[in-house]
């Protein structure tokens, strides 16, 4: 993040009412506090000011892209940030990204498995945005950490083996429900979906929504953080896999 930005008055206002600080507060922040991912100090300062980077300029990028589909539209800090605390609480080793983009919420998500001794399988369209994403996982040390699939991820899912305990849709809102319906059997008894936009796009992600209602064994709730966050839960002991 360039210090010219860093003393723009205007981004300041933005960013400090964004997040509730107060004047002082953001005067005394770093770059990467500034992002809001201040109270996410594990990650390590370079690994904050790498991601405030990141969100920095995809946030520049699709201001400058009029249609939607060319927009990275990374990931809000604070749900990132939630999202890596999901994966390190729960012990989550086996996750599935759908959407690679710059690779910013695929950090967030690889440092958390790395915390827990998991992997993460990324899955990506775009040729040009993985090799973005790509070299973002170096930058930040995290490439041994993942896997990156390039394809259409609902093909790209039929192939998949194993089971995976945690699964993060953040792509094609409009192709989750047939994703959710190929994972099913690819799930472990214990798994979490996530699934982000639900606040910023709710008719896109009614389909989803309903397909996890349809499900019955899912607990299910929807956090409002950054564009709305979807959180489902399956435990072990579940009564349906009880039987």
């Amino acid at each position: 993040m360039s210090r010219e930005a860093d003393r723009d008055p205007h981004r300041a206002g933005r960013v400090a009412e964004s997040f509730g600080s107060g004047p002082d507060l953001y005067d005394r922040a770093t770059p990467a506090e500034r992002m809001g991912s201040w109270a996410m100090g594990t990650l390590g300062e370079e690994l904050l000011t790498l991601l405030a980077d990141l969100y920095e300029q995809g946030q520049e990028h699709d201001a400058h892209q009029p249609r939607h589909g060319d927009r990275l539209r990374n990931l809000e800090p604070q749900t990132a940030a939630l999202v890596s605390v999901l994966v390190r609480s729960s012990g989550r080793t086996r996750l599935l990204e759908i959407g690679t983009p710059n690779g910013y919420s695929t950090i967030w998500l690889a440092w958390a498995a790395a915390q827990t001794g998991g992997r993460l399988i990324s899955i990506e369209v775009d040729p040009g945005r993985q090799r973005m994403a790509e070299d973002n996982l170096r930058r930040a040390g995290l490439r041994d950490r993942v896997d990156l699939v390039l394809g259409d991820a609902t093909d790209v899912i039929e192939e998949l083996t194993g089971l995976f305990d945690l699964v993060f849709f953040d792509a094609d809102r409009v192709s989750a429900p047939a994703q959710l319906a190929l994972l099913l059997p690819r799930l472990a008894p214990d798994a979490m979906l996530l699934a982000d936009n639900v606040l910023s796009h709710p008719g896109e992600i009614a389909g989803y929504l309903a397909a996890l209602e349809d499900l019955g064994d899912f607990d299910r709730l929807v956090v409002p953080v950054g564009k709305g966050l979807s959180v489902a839960y399956r435990g072990p002991g579940h009564p349906r896999e009880q039987r």
